[in-house]
This record gives structure tokens, sequence and C-alpha cells, in this order.
């Protein structure tokens, strides 16, 4: 039985200064080190980019599961959500791997975006296929796009000779789904009532007065921390992020803190609770699997978590709240703003009106 290859590891001859590295199937290659703390720094550059040419490659010569694995390797850590890259990869593996870059052009994209429209797994029991529900043209974009950015980011390094333009599927339109205050409230209810979910009720609240993602919630704390944002109670702003924490598209920035939520906030603290929401004295991760049980227990249908910021947007314009004030207050742009919510101020197209029935 052969022996397993060793990989690639330093070796100093009796003879000789310098550190030499050695590799299965490749000739030694001297560092030029004497010292082996500089040899060792070698040898992690050289594991680094074992495999890979140094000259730059033609589309038709590298595939795009190695661009796809430069990207993850060597951007996706460098990013404040890896994981989301991560899960793109996954999905975009299948069909990509072995195709080579010159094999993407529109008709290769438009087809990717066909398969990812009916998704089937063999069920384990009868090795049938089982059909689920397609994934969200949204979704596809989002995958694609992470294409498109692993081969700029080649091109950008010098692993590819060019680029080619990835197709990407229609942007679908923005979600106007939000919450009547009927519905909020029996969600609220749904939450409190159920003796499990009571940090559920917490999450919820905070969405509504403040418009935050559910990500920087789950972050949140009385006090400055390095997970997240935290709650400044006795100045009454809530800050979104930590100072160690990357900013990223997704704005998180500072916001004054309604005196309703402050009053929740300020009983929650004196009960003992470190984090905003918490489950058993320790910081929640998740709330996916208590969100969706609560809406399903209150009735109310094609509401996520994201459905929350909605809501709040949409009530704060509707209460005559101006697009710069709210675009400050819920870290979002003023053109996303009037866009997707402007239609519910008070105020939307005013002086146009006037002037039209203007007689």
């Amino acid at each position: 039985m052969p022996r397993p290859a060793k990989g690639a590891r330093l070796h100093k001859y009796d003879h000789r200064d310098q550190y030499y590295i050695f590799d299965t199937g490749c000739k030694p290659r001297s560092t030029g080190c004497t010292s082996r703390s500089e040899a060792e720094k070698v040898l992690a550059a050289y594991i680094a980019t074992k495999g890979r040419q140094s000259a730059a490659n033609e589309p038709a010569n590298i595939t795009c599961g190695e661009v796809l694995a430069i990207y993850a390797e060597e951007y996706a850590p460098t990013v404040a959500a890896p994981d989301r890259i991560g899960y793109a990869i996954t999905a975009l593996l299948p069909f990509w791997s072995e195709l080579k870059v010159s094999h993407i052009k529109g008709e290769t994209c438009r087809r990717y975006t066909r398969t990812r429209k009916k998704v089937t797994k063999t069920d384990p029991n009868t090795r049938e296929p089982i059909e689920f529900a397609p994934v969200a043209p949204g979704t596809t974009r989002r995958e694609l796009g992470v294409l498109q950015a692993a081969l700029s980011y080649a091109h950008r390094e010098g692993y590819i000779t060019s680029t080619p333009a990835v197709t990407l599927p229609d942007k679908p339109e923005a979600k106007e789904r939000w919450l009547s205050r009927d519905e909020a409230a029996k969600l609220l209810w749904t939450a409190y009532r159920g003796h499990k979910s009571k940090h559920l009720a917490h999450f919820i609240l905070i969405a509504l007065y403040t418009g935050t993602r559910k990500d920087a919630i789950l972050r949140m704390g009385f006090e400055p921390n390095t997970v997240g944002g935290w709650f400044d109670l006795e100045r009454n702003i809530m800050f979104r992020r930590s100072d160690g924490e990357r900013q990223t598209k997704k704005r998180r920035t500072p916001a004054r803190i309604p005196r309703q939520l402050a009053a929740h906030l300020r009983r929650w603290k004196a009960s003992g609770d470190h984090w905003a929401v918490t489950y058993q004295g320790a910081r929640v991760g998740d709330i996916k699997r208590a969100f969706t049980k609560a809406v399903s227990d209150a009735g109310i249908e094609h509401c996520t978590p994201h459905t929350l910021k909605h809501t709040a947007i949409t009530w704060t314009l509707q209460n005559g709240a101006s697009i710069w004030d709210a675009a400050g207050y819920f870290a979002t742009s003023p053109e996303t703003i009037e866009k997707v919510y402007g239609h519910h101020s008070p105020a939307f197209q005013e002086s146009a009106l006037r002037a039209v029935e203007r007689r």
C-alpha cells in the first residue's frame, strides 16, 4: 500500500544554509531564506498559490468553478456577511462548476435561471424526485450577481484576461406589503401570548418602532459590545452597529429611540436582560421559526420579518414625516423612500395636485 503524500513542507540540507520546499511530484525549490521563520512565510505563500498559474488565463482555459473558488477563498472572508456569498456559490456550482468562463453568455445565464425555477430533490426513503417551490427571481438574480462579482475580482487580480458579461434576470418589483395596525396588534399579541416566544414580541416591537433590519436587531444589546449595536438609554440613541463592525451597503446609522419603545427597553434592562432579544438569558441568533409560527397562528398572510421594516416606514410617512427625515431615521436612501413608500405620504404630489386643480 503506497504511503500517503506528505504535502508541501520545509527541508534543510546538511551541507546548505538555505531552506527548501519539498512537495510530492515537484522538484525541490529554494526559499532563499536561511531563517526558519522567513522560510515558513515563503512556504505559506507557496501553499496559497499552489496549482494556480502566475499568468492570467484566457476565459477558455479556466472554469467558472475555479473562479468561484478563488473568490470564496480570497474575497469572501473580508466581507461583513461571507455566509451569503457561500449560499450563492453553493447554488451556482452544480450548474457552473465545469463550464469554462468563455461559456458565459446570455443563453447559459437564462438556462441557469430556468433550472433554478424548478428545484427537485430525491426522497431518501422512496428515492423518488420531490419538486419544491420555485426559487424567487430575486434569489437567482443575487446568485448570478455573485458570479459576476467573482469574475470581476478574478480579472482585477490578474487571474483572467477578460470578463464576460453575466446576463441577470429582470429586477423584481419592490415589495409593498405592510401591516395594518390591527394586523400588527394581532401579531404582537400572538407573540406575547406564547410563553416560549416572548423574545419574538421584543423583536416585533423594536422592528415596528425603528424599522431596523432583522440581523441588526438580533445583535443589539444594552451596553457597547463587539457583536453589534446597542441602545444608549441615557441619551435615548440607538446605535445599529458597533464601532468595530464594518459599514456595508445596508446602512446602519444611529437613530433616536421613540419614547414608547424606550419605556419597554428600560423595563427589559431592569429585568436583567443584557441583549434586546433574549431567550432564557442568552442572545437569540434567529427568530425564523418563531416568527413563522406566530404569523400562522395570527392568520396573517405574506408577512416576513422584513415586512415590519416596510410597515414602520409606511406608518411614519402616513403620519406626515418628510422623506428626508424618514431616510435618515430608517437608514434608507431618500431615493428608495420616495420610490417605494412616497405615495403613502399626505404630501405626495401635493404641489403638483394644487397646480393642476388651480383655476
